[in-house]
């Protein structure tokens, strides 16, 4: 079983809609694997995407299953470890799990969701503070950091692969699935924005570039490092949102050629924290999805299942063509491949 996070630092970078179409091609793929998606995030966008999206429900059907008991969503899980933070208490891991074909018939059967839940920010400062308290003979942090991975361990291996979708922080809920994920795909933009986003969620991740050294002992790789337990490897560097027309002379390609320049001076300098070695086997350009994507979002409905021609989006008659949703899943076929090394 492989456990994959997309995550950057910074929002925007299209982590959310990466994450729902890369699950969603390669589980119609791959109809013998399972899946679990789980929506580390309290915007729990991913979760309302497989729902149904805007357009099909899914803020209702999310809503419907917050309101169960057991709550089935990260936050759920998350309310009965805040009585037991250290150790780890009785519970049925599939309590918390949906299937998102039970309310949205475009998701494929074989994947199933942990759903996200905007009760993570009131618990984050909670959380927080157990992970610094000091009792004696425990790693109050590591226990606390470790919830997922506790989570995870009783699943009995029935999953294939975990994908993660966090949001764009550094918080405690958001550390707990990073110190859980074997792999890291960071998902950039063709800003400078980014090129700053990718060097940031190096230095939180892996502790590098630290501005003093008075924050090496408090930084999240060291902690990891205290623990014996291994930081996730960065998988790949998804450029995503390029537009089809982007010259050697352009702004974005300057932007872009730098980001390659900085990730291949940290091959050299930090080999250990990524599993490809060179640049070309670490990158991938992912093309802007465009109103094609903005459809298949509102209607909860991954590119292999989205129907060309004209659909209602909210009211208004949209033209989806069919030229353009080839081209989107040619895009996520050749993402698939990157992730799951096929």
């Amino acid at each position: 079983m492989k456990k994959i996070l997309i995550w950057n630092n910074k929002g925007g970078t299209g982590k959310t809609t990466l994450s729902f179409q890369l699950i969603c091609e390669y589980a119609s793929t791959h109809p013998e694997s399972k899946i679990l998606a789980i929506d580390v995030c309290p915007q729990a966008n991913l979760s309302e995407l497989m729902l149904g999206g805007l357009n099909q429900g899914g803020s209702r059907h999310l809503l419907e299953i917050q309101g169960k008991v057991p709550r089935p969503t990260i936050a759920g899980y998350f309310q009965i470890r805040l009585p037991s933070p250290y150790t780890i208490p009785m519970f049925n891991v599939f309590d918390y799990v949906s299937t998102p074909n039970d309310y949205n018939i475009n998701i494929p059967k074989n994947i199933d969701i942990v759903c996200g839940d905007p009760l993570l920010e009131l618990q984050s400062t909670a959380i927080s503070t157990l992970a610094n308290t000091q009792l004696p003979g425990i790693n109050t942090w590591f226990a606390v950091i470790s919830w997922i991975n506790d989570f995870i361990s009783k699943l009995s291996g029935q999953y294939d692969y975990i994908i993660f979708d966090a949001n764009p922080s550094f918080s405690m809920y958001t550390q707990i699935a990073v110190a859980a994920a074997d792999l890291l795909v960071l998902p950039v933009m063709a800003d400078d924005s980014s090129r700053r986003a990718i060097q940031n969620a190096f230095s939180l991740v892996y502790g590098l570039k630290l501005p003093s050294e008075i924050y090496a002992k408090y930084a999240f790789a060291e902690k990891l490092k205290e623990a014996n337990q291994p930081l996730p490897k960065v998988h790949l560097i998804v450029k995503n949102r390029l537009t089809q027309y982007m010259g050697a002379a352009s702004a974005y390609y300057s932007v872009l050629t730098s980001i390659d320049a900085d990730v291949s001076k940290l091959l050299v300098s930090n080999p250990e924290i990524f599993d490809f070695t060179t640049i070309n086997n670490g990158v991938v350009e992912v093309r802007d999805f465009q109103t094609t994507g903005v459809v298949s979002a509102a209607r909860g409905c991954p590119f292999r299942n989205l129907k060309a021609g004209t659909l209602d989006l909210l009211g208004r008659r949209v033209q989806v063509k069919e030229e353009y949703r080839l081209n989107c899943i040619e895009n996520m076929t050749m993402l698939s491949h990157a992730v799951f090394n096929e």
